[in-house]
């Protein structure tokens, strides 16, 4: 295929075609991939990989990772102690540092899904108002506690985010990073993540996006780890993940398609 045709393809036509490629490819039954995702993509991936597994005869398993951070179990973390890996699923930001380091076949990466931060409550607890920037930074001062994972969105939030509303010093102390479970389980007034984090987890009410002026849109990425005992069953589920096939699970998690395939998504 040529660059000229590869330019001409509108989106739609790319994911079609890369569905087309999943499921021409000869069966391989006895393929066994390892999939490590971000929190962010597991939504969808709960029931992408199962879809994934019944048209293809591949076995999938899955782990679970922060994309970045400095704690022991982040996806860059588990792939520097040699944990086995065929494909990654997480943050651009993570990824790019994984392909720095050479962790990553070449231009295999391809962008999925976009979603922005939001914020959820307890099931029944009053929702605050966070229409507005001053608002939202109210709601702010006012929790008792705020939980978000210290991945992504939480290096943003800290190093930038507050900061620029004029509140890190304010709110430091209220800071946890266990994330909406710990909403749900009371332990935390506030979570602020990725609508995806969100949107579907029992004993949480959503309570909307945080104001577009501070708005930090994550997209999540795959990509075949360059230690893959399985290239090229690795590379049916990265093509059927970018696929139109995937899309109803992708939106329906919170996601929505990104503006950009990444360096992988021309076929």
């Amino acid at each position: 295929m040529n660059n000229h045709f590869r330019a001409s393809l509108r989106p739609p036509l790319r994911r079609i075609l890369a569905l087309l490629v999943v499921l021409a490819w000869p069966a391989a039954s006895f393929a066994q991939i390892k999939v490590i995702t971000s929190g962010g993509f597991s939504a969808a991936f709960e029931e992408l990989g199962p879809m994934f597994e019944k048209i293809s005869g591949i076995t999938v398993t899955t782990a679970r990772g922060a994309s970045q951070g400095s704690g022991p179990n982040t996806i860059g973390a588990q792939l520097r102690r040699g944990v086995p890996a065929d494909v990654v699923i997480m943050s651009r930001e993570g990824l790019d540092d994984l392909i720095t380091e050479g962790r990553i076949v070449s231009k295999s990466d391809v962008d999925l899904a976009q979603t922005p931060l939001g914020i959820s409550v307890r099931a029944g607890a009053p929702k605050p108002d966070i229409s507005t920037v001053e608002a939202f930074k109210q709601a702010l001062l006012r929790a008792k506690s705020i939980t978000f994972p210290n991945s992504t969105t939480g290096i943003y939030m800290t190093a930038k985010m507050f900061p620029q509303l004029g509140i890190a010093s304010a709110i430091s102390g209220k800071i946890t990073s266990t994330g909406v479970a710990a909403v749900a389980k009371g332990e935390s007034e506030i979570a602020i993540q990725p609508v995806s984090e969100l949107l579907h987890v029992p004993g949480v009410d959503f309570v909307g996006t945080i104001p577009a002026e501070i708005q930090y849109i994550s997209v999540f990425s795959a990509a075949l780890v360059a230690s893959s005992k399985e290239p090229a069953a690795s590379k049916r589920l990265i093509a059927f993940l970018a696929s139109e096939e995937a899309q109803t699970a992708i939106k329906k998690s919170g996601m929505e398609p990104p503006r950009s395939r990444g360096s992988g998504a021309k076929l």
